[in-house]
């Protein structure tokens, strides 16, 4: 039996860890400042970002995903580059253009929804800011789980109903939408639990709104990530490969869900984004074309700072190149966390590595 590649002992693995702290543009998630650990091995470099809420067993993924990059580096390619959404946090709509800058060339935009504190009304100005600032893009909209099934219900339809209606194709004044127009492409994690996503497909059919249902938190946050989809709870998958513990586990959950794929990143360094890139550029592709579904890696933006210098790793035509990314030295050292923060990221290590 042929042991997998990794660190020779938990001291090997902290010998090469750097911890960073990156600035961020925007609040997103809550917060104003990501912390990840980068780690350099023998075939390149992995990044371990568990958020800090997470309990060890949950984050232990996140580490395994760190050690097979670092170890083991990417699977092999299908594809040189990988298509991007733009993600459109929960913002105010007059700030919708100025987020739209920082993702060039992108034909998705991925909207952020069903926020706490603010009402449909404001998830609808913010649709419309984006396909006024870029018309004819496909849209996504994610709910991170926020809506009840009746809400959701509603809320989609009212979604689908605005896209439609933003369709450039459409005249002014031509009567009313038409529901053979583009409208959402997908409306991602809308509610909370299993039971609740199959029972909203259900609702969805029977009013005639023709909008896919796509798992994320369901699917990286579950014991069993199938059964959303063996359930009947999603059209589509939203994957990321640290929570699923590595590309290549990604690869092999994404062969067994037989649904469309789209890879996400969890707010991670360009490190951490170059897994998903290496990921989505492993998956088979759909169609004549070979194309997979636009990957929702194009997060760099929101950070002031980032691990590799400016053009290092950046978007071009709405695109990453998939390629084994560096940190450079300059950068590890101006964002590096030190004191209480280097300290409690190691022990987090010691205890994730010791359930690996």
């Amino acid at each position: 039996m042929t042991s997998v590649p990794g660190p020779e002992s938990i001291d090997d693995l902290l010998d090469r860890v750097h911890v960073v702290a990156l600035p961020m543009r925007v609040r997103f998630r809550g917060i104003t400042e990501r912390e990840v650990v980068l780690v350099e091995g023998p075939s390149g470099w992995g990044e371990f970002g568990a958020f800090p809420e997470y309990d060890d067993d949950e984050a232990a993924n996140w580490l395994a995903s760190a050690i097979e990059m670092a170890w083991q580096g990417p699977p092999p390619a299908l594809r040189t580059r990988v298509a991007v959404n733009a993600t459109i946090p929960a913002i105010a709509a007059g700030e919708v253009p100025a987020i739209l800058d920082r993702f060039p060339g992108c034909t998705t935009v991925k909207i952020k929804v069903a926020e706490s504190g603010q009402e449909l009304v404001d998830d609808v100005a913010r649709v419309a800011a984006v396909l006024q600032a870029r018309p004819g893009v496909r849209v996504r909209v994610d709910a991170n789980g926020g809506w009840g099934v009746n809400e959701a219900a509603a809320a989609v339809r009212v979604l689908d109903q605005a896209v439609r209606a933003a369709d450039p194709s459409r005249a002014p004044g031509t009567g009313p939408v038409s529901l053979d127009g583009p409208g959402l492409e997908y409306v991602e994690q809308p509610c909370a639990t299993v039971d609740e996503l199959v029972e909203l497909r259900g609702r969805l059919a029977a009013d005639g709104v023709r909008v896919d249902v796509a798992a994320d938190e369901s699917i990286r946050r579950a014991e069993d990530p199938l059964r959303v989809v063996r359930a009947g709870g999603a059209d589509r998958a939203v994957v990321k490969v640290a929570p699923l513990g590595g590309p290549r586990r990604l690869l092999a959950v994404a062969a067994e869900l037989g649904v469309p794929v789209t890879v996400s990143s969890a707010l991670d360094s360009a490190v951490g984004v170059s897994a998903g890139v290496a990921a989505a550029a492993a998956l088979p592709g759909c169609g004549d074309d070979d194309a997979v579904p636009a990957a929702g890696l194009g997060t760099g933006g929101f950070f002031v700072d980032d691990v590799v210098e400016p053009g290092a790793f950046a978007l071009e035509n709405g695109s990453l190149p998939a390629r084994l990314v560096a940190p450079g030295p300059a950068r590890l050292e101006g964002l590096r966390a030190g004191g209480a923060r280097r300290d409690w990221w190691m022990g987090r290590i010691r205890r994730c590595h010791g359930l690996l």
